[in-house]
């Protein structure tokens, strides 16, 4: 099949429903020769920054010489974003390709009483079979949702786990407290394998270190007290830091944020764990390199000048408050305008309540996606702050409207949804 049939098919797997478990990506892989079992996998969980966290991890194993997979999602701009090797995307040919093998495989699974795959699934088997064909030295493998029952949990025993900044998201799914949610992300810790951590709110932080205690994990808390930010603006951060007693000073990222530099750590210490374990042999140039190369698109990110045009992924309130503190720290006094789309599953409430008192004018959008809140409905939600708000439920039509009534010294700002700025940048960057 080309490239196209390939998406139509993983897309309507949709129409199948999804169950709980592991049952299903299992069998899958099974019938594609279990690609997982072969591959040197870090495993990265968490609320937030967990993409972030995997892109850096990914560019210092490239800037050293490995070949490295990173799994990601959702996409931005295209599918093919999501299963990379060495900065490239996976190509067209190859989702045909494979997409076609599993087809068949799913034909095989089905009619011995399985239920269908997923979308996630069937993608997630699609990665594994791709970077085992490309013989990849390491994947950064991002989980999609929770970790207990995520598809990339299949795995056995990956080299290191790492669990980001936890938080309140997907509630409805994952459960309503800290507690719950990071009993959820720890479900990817495993037997005998280090799970490095984000230092958690109390309450998360107990539940993971108890897990770890009962799967005999080592439990390797970042350090975050000794980071010292030497400069920070809109295209870069340069600071100094200490892993396990060793000093780093002037690292600079591309990556806006204090949030980006705790990142930036976690990904730190699983690289220190690689080279302790003699797995690898990274010298500190090849860490500063990966780390100013890291690139991931939607976070904080200006996507152009006069204006200045920015888009970000917030979507929950703790992505909001990253946000907001960057507003507050690079922005404070500018006049601003917002470009706002969000799904209707989200704490929509919180993110408005950080969001919006940072902003002169607010344009409502409806992001391309079923779960979308309507732009009209949303605008609703946001007069009660007594600001200048505006419905433009066309995507295209909010970001033009935004260019029009700003001039060149303004700040745009769009975000709420990945799945919105993602067609946002696609409409800037295009002009």
């Amino acid at each position: 099949m080309n490239y196209n049939e390939a998406l139509q098919f993983i897309h309507e797997s949709h129409k199948f429903g999804m169950r709980l478990g592991l049952d299903n990506i299992k069998k899958l892989l099974q019938l594609l020769g279990n690609p997982q079992d072969n591959l040197n996998i870090i495993h990265v969980a968490g609320t937030n920054g967990k993409g972030s966290t995997c892109s850096f991890i990914s560019s210092i194993l490239k800037e050293s010489g490995y070949k490295v997979g990173l799994y990601t999602s959702p996409f931005l701009e295209t599918f093919t974003e999501r299963i990379r090797v060495n900065g490239e995307n996976i190509a067209e040919e190859e989702v045909g390709k494979i997409v076609s093998l599993i087809k068949e495989k799913i034909e095989i699974m089905v009619s011995e009483g399985y239920s269908y795959p997923t979308e996630f699934e069937i993608v997630t088997a699609m990665a594994f079979y791709y970077y085992n064909q490309e013989k990849v030295d390491f994947v950064a493998l991002e989980v999609g949702l929770g970790g207990r029952y995520d598809a990339t949990n299949v795995i056995d025993k990956p080299l290191v786990s790492a669990i980001t900044s936890i938080s309140l998201d997907h509630t409805g799914i994952l459960g309503d407290t800290l507690g719950k949610i990071a009993f959820e992300k720890g479900g990817i810790i495993k037997e005998d394998c280090p799970t490095i951590v984000y230092p958690q709110q109390e309450e998360a932080s107990e539940v993971i270190k108890n897990i770890c205690a009962e799967k005999k994990s080592k439990y390797i808390e970042c350090n975050f007290k000794n980071i010292e930010i030497k400069s920070s603006n809109i295209n870069s951060q340069i600071y100094n830091c200490n892993i396990n007693g060793k000093e780093l000073n002037d690292l600079e990222i591309k990556l806006i944020g204090e949030h980006q530099i705790k990142n930036s750590i976690v990904a730190l210490n699983v690289i220190e764990y690689l080279n302790d374990i003699k797995i690898t042999n990274i010298s500190e140039e090849n860490i500063r390199k990966g780390l100013l190369e890291t690139k991931w698109p939607g976070r904080i990110e200006k996507i152009s000048e006069n204006p200045m045009f920015i888009i970000d992924g917030a979507h929950n309130e703790e992505g909001a408050k990253s946000l907001a503190n960057s507003i507050d720290k690079y922005f404070e006094n500018k006049n601003k305008i917002l470009v706002i789309g969000m799904l209707e599953d989200k704490d929509i409430e919180s993110v408005l309540d950080l969001l919006i008192p940072k902003f002169n004018k607010v344009i409502t959008t409806t992001p391309d996606n079923p779960r979308a809140i309507d732009a009209n409905k949303l605008k609703e939600k946001i007069e009660r702050y007594n600001i200048e708000v505006t419905c433009k439920p066309n995507i295209k039509e909010a970001v033009d409207y935004a260019l029009e009534i700003s001039n060149k010294d303004d700040v745009i700002i769009s975000a709420g949804s990945l799945y919105m700025i993602g067609n946002v940048r696609t409409i800037i960057v295009n002009k």
